[in-house]
């Protein structure tokens, strides 16, 4: 291990801020990191919540200033977990101080703000800083084995992709009125939130370009109880109604830069799926598939082997020469939810003692968002197909 720690600091916290806490822990714990992580100072809004997170969550001081906290001689990272409507902000702020940034995803609630990020990032990396979007997806070992495999050309040229990401918590029309059902503060509902994951997983395994789409979006409870209390997925009621201002439903389809036809779904009213992401890549020469609730392995179809052997086989993805996995268990010993955090956590700060840019880079997330946003003109004009602007179709992830 070279040079001095990197001093992280962590605007907003939460459910993502538990969940990039944890990988802040572990990452210099479970694997030799070029560079030591002093997890320095967690901000809120309030500052007895922050320090109530800092204690929890094993951060070494809080704030409630995040304006102050980046412009500190004394933090070298700047990790955003906050809503979407103050991304854009904290980022470029953060890159205009010299600070390497980690947002999370989407990048941005708009178009226009992921293009000023992207492009304030670019004269950032000049400088030598990094920004990377938390895409946190990719680093589950079965996704990134599957982008190699991909590469390899185990499927041989894709045809068809099916992508879906399908959630229950809003079924239930007394949920309460949570920031992630309002515009203002979310950009959109489950196309942002959950929809982005599956169009960078796409992108990121295929290495093409979604180059247009044709979608509906759909907000199927209007009105819901104005929110008390909540945290995460979770809120409890208190007086009152609000408009829902986000769509709860977006389905749509698209176009790769090869050539394939693709299909997507993100809801929160699929009753019984709780965290329900699938992708399924099919190739003239035979087929990928990982779903999310059983994140350790991939299916694979050999359409080469002799027709008595034909089928879907299942490849537990916890071998030591599998991605990421060197640094954790034996073989079947399985991994979970969090750990791609802690891998998220690896990858940027191996990019920063290196001096490479670690992916998904803030350009691979203005890519989403412009998807995002041609969905959403599709959407308004009639679910015509329209162009998302993007007909690169290569260097989607980089290499692991």
């Amino acid at each position: 291990m070279t040079d001095s720690p990197l001093r992280v600091a962590m605007i907003g916290h939460g459910f993502m801020g538990a969940a990039h806490s944890v990988g802040w822990r572990q990452a210099p714990r479970m694997f030799d990191l070029p560079r030591a992580v002093d997890m320095a100072v967690v901000v809120g809004r309030r500052a007895d919540a922050a320090a109530e997170a800092a204690t929890r969550w094993g951060w070494r001081g809080a704030a409630d200033d995040w304006r102050a906290v980046v412009r500190s001689d004394e933090v070298d990272v700047v990790d955003i977990v906050t809503p979407g409507d103050s991304h854009a902000e904290i980022a470029i702020a953060a890159l205009d101080a010299g600070k390497h940034v980690l947002c999370e995803k989407p990048l941005a609630n708009s178009l226009g703000e992921a293009e000023a990020m992207a492009a304030v990032a670019d004269r950032a990396r000049e400088r030598g800083q990094v920004a990377m979007v938390g895409f946190t997806y990719r680093r589950v070992p079965a996704v990134t084995h599957m982008r190699d495999l991909i590469a390899e050309g185990v499927v041989g040229r894709i045809a068809h992709v099916r992508a879906a990401y399908r959630q229950d918590w809003l079924v239930d029309r007394d949920m309460p009125l949570a920031w992630r059902l309002q515009r203002e503060h979310a950009g959109s509902g489950a196309l942002g939130d959950i929809g982005a994951h599956i169009v960078d997983m796409v992108q990121f395994v295929t290495g093409q370009a979604v180059t247009a789409v044709s979608g509906t979006l759909e907000t199927i409870v209007a009105r819901r109880p104005l929110q008390a209390a909540g945290s995460g997925l979770q809120g409890t009621a208190g007086e009152g109604y609000g408009d829902v201002t986000v769509d709860d439903a977006a389905l749509f389809t698209g176009r790769l830069s090869g050539g394939a036809l693709a299909s997507f779904e993100a809801t929160r009213f699929a009753t019984g799926r709780k965290n329900g992401l699938e992708i399924e890549i099919s190739g003239e020469r035979g087929a990928l598939r990982f779903a999310l609730e059983d994140l350790n392995a991939l299916e694979y179809y050999d359409r080469t082997a002799p027709e008595d052997r034909q089928g879907f086989s299942r490849i537990l993805v916890t071998e030591g020469a599998h991605p990421y996995l060197s640094g954790w268990w034996p073989p079947g010993h399985m991994l979970g939810y969090e750990h791609g955090f802690t891998h998220q956590v690896v990858d940027l700060v191996e990019a920063i003692a290196t001096g490479t840019s670690p992916h998904p880079t803030f350009a691979e997330g203005l890519s989403v968002q412009r998807v995002l946003d041609a969905v959403e003109r599709s959407d308004h004009d009639g679910s015509r197909w329209t162009s998302t602007g993007d007909e690169a179709g290569d260097d989607r992830g980089g290499e692991r």
